[in-house]
Formats: C-alpha cells, structure tokens, sequence
C-alpha cells in the first residue's frame, strides 16, 4: 500500500504569494545612485516604475537612460502617480522633501530606505535623529502615509550593474500596518535573489539603518558589496 506523501505544516500553512504586478512604484531620489538602482531592478522585474527628482528635466533624462518603461517626472507628481512610493534621497534633504509632500504622499504606502549617516577620518558612522531614525521622521511628517523602512542593505554598485542577474540577499523590513509590510517584502522578492523579511516596528529602524555604517567598513576592509542574510527563516 502506497503510503502517503509527507506535508510540512509550515509550508502547508504558508499563504500564497501577495500579487503586486499591478502597483506603480515612485522612486523619490531616483536619479540618485541607489534610488536608480532600485528603479532599475525593479523595472526590469516587471514593475511600472516612476523616478521622481525635484527637476522633471533630470528625472525624465534618468528615465530614458534606464529604458525598461521607466518614466521621469518631479517628485509631486511621481508621488501623486505610484502607489507605493520609495524615499531615497540624501539624509540632509529627507525632511525637506517629505514635508513638502505630505499631501500628494497621503495614503500611500512609503517606504523609507534613508540611511542617517556621518563620515570622517576613521569612516562611516551613524547618525540618531530626533525621532528616533529617518523612518520615524518620515512618519512623524507623514501622519497619513503609511511608512514603513527597507531596502536599506543593498549595494547600489550591484543594483546598477546590468550582468548581475541575481542579488544574494534579504531585505529587513518594518512597519507598523502589517499589509503594508507585506507589499513592500513581496515587491523585495520580485527582484531575484531577494527575499522580504518582516524585522519588526518602526521604533526597532535605527539599529537597521546604523547598520549600514559596518556594512561599509567590512566592504573597504574585503573590497566587497556585502549584504544580509537572516538565517533559520
């Protein structure tokens, strides 16, 4: 007698895949380095994707430099036309620029990949704003967006660099409304060799953004492009 094949319960029990194809993602910072590379994986992955730049000139030039269906336009407008809006832009203008959204940002889901960080003779170290992190700052600007902090890990060399198909890595990410940390781990994992990571509350986003800075210091010490993986997951 055939004996019946065996099912793991935590894979039986898994919920199918969260379908974000349809979602337009904004690139605010998109002609930035990571904000770029992020655009560009993401695009390449099948997602509409809109860069946004506080010039729509610069913005539609990155665009086209892109292709992939990437379009170009001012940081109001990228906000207004996605759905799930990436904040990638230098830490001295995270608070400038997201005030001056708050209403095109309301209700979309944001998230905030700004690392707050210093830098001198012996290299990079962490900032701690007011609030806390750059995530907890871009919630206390946005009070009716739904912030949430990824994509902070990821080696913008390798996110631009079109012969590398595959990203070894995982993407921490946090939030305080589940559904929206579960969009932004499914649009991680659309990019291949990702995988989204739920890593906690906004208030836990400060230890993952600080540590970039090591990060850093272990690519100059082995000339690398390091990143994360979170074993026994």
């Amino acid at each position: 007698m055939t004996q019946p094949e065996s099912v793991n319960p935590a894979a039986a029990a898994a919920p199918a895949p969260l379908d974000v194809s349809s979602l337009v993602v904004g690139v605010l910072g998109g002609t930035g380095d990571q904000g770029r590379g992020l655009a560009y994986r993401l695009a390449k992955a099948g997602q509409q994707v809109v860069i946004g730049s506080r010039t729509a000139e610069r913005a539609v030039a990155a665009a086209e430099e892109l292709g992939l269906g990437v379009r170009g336009a001012d940081n109001a407008a990228c906000a207004r036309e996605s759905d799930v809006v990436i904040v990638a832009v230098p830490w001295d203008g995270h608070a400038a620029t997201l005030a001056a959204l708050r209403e095109e940002l309301a209700g979309k889901i944001v998230v905030d990949c700004v690392n707050p960080l210093g830098f001198d003779k012996q290299g990079a170290y962490a900032l701690k704003p007011e609030e806390g992190s750059a995530a907890q700052q871009a919630a206390a600007l946005l009070p009716a967006s739904r912030v949430t902090a990824a994509f902070h890990h990821l080696s913008a060399v390798l996110l631009q660099d079109a012969s590398i198909e595959e990203i070894d890595t995982d993407v921490m990410v946090l939030g305080e409304d589940r559904a929206a940390t579960d969009t932004v781990q499914a649009l991680a994992e659309r990019i291949p060799g990702m995988r989204g990571i739920f890593a906690g509350r906004l208030r836990n986003a400060h230890q993952v953004e600080s540590l970039v800075a090591n990060l850093i210091s272990v690519n100059r010490r082995y000339k690398a492009h390091a990143g994360l993986r979170i074993t026994d997951v």
